[in-house]
């Protein structure tokens, strides 16, 4: 019995001491909590507004949280203008929290301005990194033709895996 006592002691300073240091209250990212297409605000580079609802239904949705300034981000939008073609059928929304005269800029420079299956502009709510706990840039978030999320990517993921996660057997 005298060795319980320190053991239990012992045992109840571990659990609180990982309680209050938030192990068990780390809060679930929205996205983890409804796999739905989320609804968003975004502030184009012509100044017009697109939401959820301006998506073309039956499409799959590509969502880019990105940095005009990133390397990586400008790598990535490089490799997906390089095979956009094979990509015409991906809907793409591109965001940024940065100035909209940035944002077009790299918009202009990857050829993105008059493609008919991409928005790119400022997500002026700063709703999308919350939304998805983002860390790092690029972020990508793709979605079934459903609307449904299939997976998420702290980091840039190659056209060729996107395209395949999206021509994957759906569950």
């Amino acid at each position: 019995m005298k060795i319980f006592i320190p053991v239990f002691f012992f045992l109840c300073c571990l659990s609180t001491s990982s309680h209050a240091q938030g192990y068990d209250s780390i809060p679930i990212p929205p996205y983890q909590k409804d796999s739905t297409l989320p609804d968003f605000n975004l502030l184009l580079t012509d100044s017009s507004w697109f939401v959820k609802m301006n998506i073309p239904t039956g499409k799959p949705v590509v969502i880019i949280y990105f940095s005009p300034d990133c390397g990586h981000c400008q790598l990535t939008a490089k490799e997906f203008e390089e095979k956009m073609d094979k990509l015409k059928d991906v809907f793409f929304v591109w965001v940024s929290y940065q100035p909209v005269d940035k944002i077009k800029t790299f918009a202009a420079d990857y050829k993105m301005l008059d493609k008919e299956n991409i928005r790119i502009g400022r997500d002026p709510n700063y709703f999308i990194p919350a939304f998805f706990k983002v860390k790092f840039t690029p972020f990508m978030a793709v979605y079934n033709k459903s609307g449904k999320l299939m997976q998420t990517f702290e980091g840039t993921a190659e056209p060729a895996f996107v395209l395949s996660l999206l021509d994957a057997p759906k569950p």
